[in-house]
């Protein structure tokens, strides 16, 4: 690939992290940080987004990113800058990744050449996180939670009584 990683851009808790990553929380710009499902290769990570995957808001057109991959404990233990990378379709780079990121593609309907193919035809972006500059890690981490009040989401599920066969009396 003509974007490889640079050694001297990225740490050995960077690559251990990455090489581990299967979601990772994304942050373009001033917006807020959104989970997608990565797969990684060749020290990066690989997303699809587009109709019919994942929604990354901005990242397509980005630059650059800030990603955030937790530890087998389930915290967060490194936030890094990251070099966005947009793979064309057709070009060299997009057949050698674009086959290998379908393959690990769950629940993908049809076999790996046909995702693929789709990808292409509707428009679906495939980037690569490249690690780019000093992570934050260690005692570098806020010490606060960074929870968030949940987002407005289009989708409602009404709350129903609970089902019971008998009446239940009260003392």
């Amino acid at each position: 690939m003509t974007d490889e990683v640079d050694a001297s851009r990225s740490t050995p808790l960077v690559d251990e992290a990455v090489k581990k990553a299967a979601v990772a929380w994304v942050g373009v710009g001033d917006g807020p940080a959104v989970a997608l499902w990565c797969v990684p290769l060749e020290g990066s990570l690989f997303v699809v987004s587009g109709p019919g995957e994942q929604t990354a808001p901005g990242l397509a057109d980005a630059a650059t990113a800030r990603v955030t991959l937790r530890g087998d404990h389930g915290g967060r233990i490194v936030t890094w800058p990251a070099r966005v990378i947009r793979l064309a379709p057709g070009s060299p780079e997009w057949e050698t990744s674009a086959p290998l990121v379908a393959a690990k593609r769950l629940n993908a309907s049809g076999p790996t050449a046909d995702l693929v193919a789709r990808w292409a035809a509707d428009g679906c972006a495939l980037t690569r996180l490249v690690p780019d500059g000093t992570p934050d890690a260690g005692d570098a981490l806020p010490d606060t939670s960074l929870a968030a009040e949940p987002r407005g989401a289009a989708v409602v599920r009404a709350t129903r009584k609970p089902f019971r066969l008998h009446r239940v009396r009260r003392r």
